[in-house]
C-alpha cells in the first residue's frame, strides 16, 4: 500500500529535487574528470598538490550522487530504509557544515610552496623562504567581501533546502510507517 494524501504530494517533492541534486552531482564528476584530463592530459593523478580542484570535484559529486540516490531512490520505491538513511547523511552534513574544525595548523597546501615538494607546507605558513606569502586567500576574501548579500542568500537557501529534506524525509518515513502499520 503507497502513502496517499499529502504525502503523495511530499513523496514527489522529494523525488523531483533529489533527482536534480543527483544530476547535478553527476554534473560535478564528469567536470571533475574533464578538468583532470584538460589539465594532465590524463585521467591517472600523478600530483595531488597539482590535481586539488578536480578531485575535490569528484568527491563532492560523489557525496552528492550518492545522498540524492538515497533520496530519489527511496521516495520513489517508498522504501522507508533509503529514506531514513537519506536523512541521517543529509543530517550528517549539516553537521559538518556547521561544525567549526578548530584554528589553522599553521600548515599550507604543498602547492604554495615556492619549492613543491611532497609534505613541504607543513608548519610552514608564516616562513617566507619556504611559502609565498601572497596567496589567493587573499583575492577570495575579496570576493566573498564584495558579495557577501550574495554569500549570505546562497547558503541560506542551502540551508533551507537541507531543513526541508530532511523534514519531508521525516514526513515520508512517516507515512511509509503508518502505511505498514495498517497492512
Amino acid at each position: 500500500m503507497g502513502v496517499e494524501g499529502g504525502m503523495k504530494c511530499v513523496k514527489y517533492l522529494l523525488f523531483f529535487f533529489n533527482f536534480i541534486f543527483w544530476l547535478c552531482g553527476l554534473t560535478l564528476i564528469v567536470l571533475g574528470v574533464l578538468v583532470q584530463v584538460a589539465v594532465h592530459n590524463t585521467v591517472v593523478i600523478n600530483n595531488v598538490s597539482a590535481s586539488s580542484a578536480p578531485i575535490v570535484l569528484i568527491v563532492v559529486g560523489v557525496v552528492v550522487f550518492f545522498i540524492a540516490f538515497f533520496g530519489c531512490c527511496g521516495a520513489w520505491k517508498e522504501s522507508y530504509c533509503m529514506v531514513t538513511m537519506f536523512s541521517l547523511l543529509l543530517g550528517l552534513i549539516i553537521i559538518t557544515e556547521i561544525g567549526n574544525f578548530g584554528p589553522g595548523t599553521n600548515s599550507v597546501p604543498d602547492s604554495c610552496c615556492v619549492n613543491d615538494t611532497a609534505g613541504c607546507g607543513q608548519g610552514a605558513m608564516e616562513d617566507s623562504r619556504k611559502v609565498h606569502q601572497m596567496g589567493c586567500q587573499t583575492v577570495v576574501e575579496e570576493l566573498l567581501k564584495k558579495n557577501i548579500m550574495w554569500v549570505i542568500v546562497a547558503a541560506l537557501v542551502i540551508a533551507f533546502l537541507q531543513i526541508m529534506g530532511i523534514i519531508f524525509a521525516c514526513m515520508l518515513m512517516r507515512g511509509i510507517r503508518s502505511g505498514y502499520e495498517v497492512m
